[in-house]
Order: structure tokens, then C-alpha cells, then sequence
């Protein structure tokens, strides 16, 4: 058997910026005894759009759920650099980021992948404004609608932009083949095996949302950028010199 030095083989590790962790860490900081906050988007502006119609499905379920639910409205919203970020759509959706502690993101497939409606609500959500991070350490469920069989391209396509916004994009996720079949004249959808995956999707999205929140400082808390502001510390000391 080979035994590894673990500080012998990682010269370039700063152990002052290391941590360890461990489950005592991991304990909920801060009183989080409102419901869970959860914001919904969905890629389509069409009169009878069933995006829309599963994203409030799955609002009406989380609410069964004890969630706290908003729906953003994309119409009406501009194309993302085509106005100042002050135009009241996009400040009402960056607050709604803000407000929310998970997300579900519903979208149409045109073309293989998501519309741009969709990809535009993401677009207009920035990494950073200043020391804030509006969906950073949020968790994330993602659904898609088809027209015709099932397909899984835009839940993959929407799994990619969460983890690229810095989400904890759950396992689970929707997809509704033939979706003009799954919804009545109410826009109600209709039991199925569809349906039920629906239910499964948003349980799991409250489980990981109560699971993770009053932790998600400490789990989005990175070696590289301590490591990067401990740098910047000792440059601007230097510059005092």
C-alpha cells in the first residue's frame, strides 16, 4: 500500500485558505422559518401557451407543497442590451432572483432547443451586481414542453445554463411529449404518468431548497476566490507602501 503526504504532494496550497469540511459546518445559519420562496419562468408569449399552463400547474403543486410561488410575466420584456437594465421589466424579474430561494425554468422546444423568450429572461439575469449574486446557490428545476414525441433537449439545455448561473439544479426534471393531448380547454393538465413526474419534479425542488437554504453561503464559499481576495488584500498593502 502507498501512503500519500496530502501537504508533501500539494505545494501549491495555501492550508490558511483551506477548508475542511464537515457536518457541523453545514448546519442552517439564521432563522428560516418562512415557507420556501420559489420563482417560476416560462418561454413562451403564445395566447394558449402550455409552458405556461405547466409552469402554473407546477405552481398550484408547490403551493400544496407549503411554497411560497411567483410567475414572472415575460411579455413585454425587452431584448437582453437592447434597453438600460433600470427598464421596469427587467428590475421587476433581477428582484424576483433576488426574492426567490429555488426556480423553475419551463420552456417550449423550437429548433431542438429552448425559445427565445426563455433564454432571454436568463440573459437578463446577471451573474453579479456588485457583491450580489442574484442566482448563486438558488436551487433549480427544469421542465420543457414538446409538440410532438418526447425529447430531453431543452432540459439539458437548461440544466447547462443553471450550473453556468451557479445553481443546484436537481436530478429530477420534465418533459411533456405531444403536450396539446396533456391539458383540457381550462388549461388544466390532465392525470398521467406525465402529471404525476410533475409532482415528483417540485417535491424534490422543495426537499433540496429546505435542504440547502441558511447553508448556501458556506456551500457556495470557493478555495480559488478566497485565495484570489486574499491576493488582492496583500496588493492593495503593498500599494500603501
Amino acid at each position: 500500500m502507498t501512503t500519500i503526504s496530502t501537504l508533501a504532494n500539494l505545494p501549491n496550497l495555501r492550508p490558511d485558505l483551506v477548508d475542511i469540511p464537515s457536518e457541523a459546518k453545514l448546519a442552517p445559519v439564521g432563522g428560516m422559518n418562512h415557507p420556501p420562496r420559489i420563482l417560476l419562468l416560462y418561454g413562451s408569449l403564445r395566447e394558449r401557451s402550455f409552458s405556461r399552463f405547466l409552469t402554473f400547474e407546477a405552481a398550484r403543486i408547490l403551493e400544496h407543497f407549503g411554497a411560497e410561488v411567483k410567475i414572472f410575466d415575460p411579455l413585454e420584456l425587452p431584448m437582453a442590451g437592447s434597453v438600460l437594465d433600470t427598464h421596469p421589466k427587467v428590475v421587476e424579474l433581477r428582484e424576483l432572483c433576488l426574492w426567490s430561494e429555488g426556480q423553475v425554468w419551463c420552456s417550449p422546444e423550437r429548433h431542438g432547443a429552448v425559445t427565445a423568450v426563455m433564454k432571454n429572461q436568463i440573459d437578463w439575469i446577471p451573474l453579479e451586481m456588485g457583491a450580489i449574486r442574484p442566482s448563486q446557490g438558488r436551487t433549480l428545476a427544469v421542465m420543457q414542453v414538446c409538440g410532438g414525441s418526447q425529447s430531453f433537449n431543452v432540459v439539458n439545455t437548461l440544466r447547462l445554463l443553471g450550473r453556468w448561473m451557479r445553481m443546484f439544479t436537481i436530478p429530477n426534471q420534465s418533459s411533456v411529449p405531444m403536450a396539446y393531448k396533456e391539458f383540457d380547454e381550462d388549461g388544466r393538465m390532465k392525470p398521467s404518468a406525465y402529471y404525476d413526474r410533475v409532482v415528483d419534479v417540485m417535491e424534490e425542488l422543495v426537499k433540496f431548497t429546505l435542504l440547502t437554504r441558511g447553508r448556501v453561503d458556506y456551500l457556495t464559499d470557493r478555495y480559488s476566490e478566497r485565495n484570489e481576495r486574499a491576493r488582492k488584500a496583500i496588493d492593495r498593502q503593498l500599494q500603501k507602501i
